[in-house]
């Protein structure tokens, strides 16, 4: 499996959990503010970590960790992913998923066998802008709908999320994210953050006050809208 990366523990990963984090390498989009440009764009520069390493972590730190959170990259790109979150499982942890809902068929596989308790969606940006937003000339929007509609279902504890920048963003783009996963029981905008490891560097985010009036117009459209990320 390709797994770069493991965070035995943390608080932020997964909400009111203490949890471990798994980071698999490769990612069918190329998000230009993501912050995990290794995983993305070099995967297989990176040493790669037997999974019977982290089940072995994971035992020993049973009683002690609540959950894991998967994240990538894409996992839901990763072969074998299903058996290793059900080995996960059957330890007696809670599994969150990250994902930018481009593999529905894992989702909804993931979904109707139990296997994940929580789910963090990416929604990119509005349907017309997906393009320029994940770096890529061809556009899964069916696959998006299609995710975001699973989990409209509620049948599992679920967040979508956009990281929010003011090359890529504008005011109304919100307004249609809202009409896209409307009746949502959460949603996060997320402040981008530069780091050393952004694929391109150079993105801004919106101030707190630019922030806070996006968050008024999205209350209309999910139970809870919340900000991430200013302090």
């Amino acid at each position: 499996m390709r797994i770069h990366g493991f965070q035995k523990t943390t608080l932020l990963d997964y909400p009111g959990h203490l949890a471990a984090t798994i980071f698999f390498g490769g990612c069918n989009f190329l998000c230009p503010f993501c912050h995990n440009a290794s995983l993305v764009l070099y995967p297989d520069s990176l040493p790669a970590i037997p999974k019977e390493e982290i089940l072995d972590t994971l035992k020993k730190r049973k009683g002690i960790l609540e959950g894991v959170c998967i994240t990538g990259g894409e996992p839901t790109l990763e072969v074998g992913l299903t058996d290793f979150i059900k080995e996960i499982k059957a330890l007696g942890l809670l599994v969150k998923l990250d994902t930018n809902g481009s593999n529905p068929l894992v989702l909804k596989e993931l979904l109707l066998n139990g296997l994940v308790d929580y789910v963090a969606m990416d929604v990119k940006n509005s349907p017309d802008k997906y393009s320029a937003t994940i770096g890529k000339s061809t556009i899964p929007l069916k696959n998006i709908s299609e995710s975001i509609k699973l989990l409209l279902m509620d049948k599992v504890d679920y967040e979508f999320r956009t990281t929010v920048t003011k090359e890529l963003h504008t005011p109304s783009d919100f307004i249609l994210i809202g009409e896209w996963i409307k009746g949502a029981k959460a949603y996060f905008l997320q402040s981008y953050k530069e780091s050393e490891d952004v694929i391109s560097p150079g993105f801004h985010s919106y101030s707190r006050k630019e922030l806070n009036e996006i968050h008024l117009m999205l209350l209309p459209y999910a139970s809870k809208v919340e900000i991430r990320g200013v302090d």
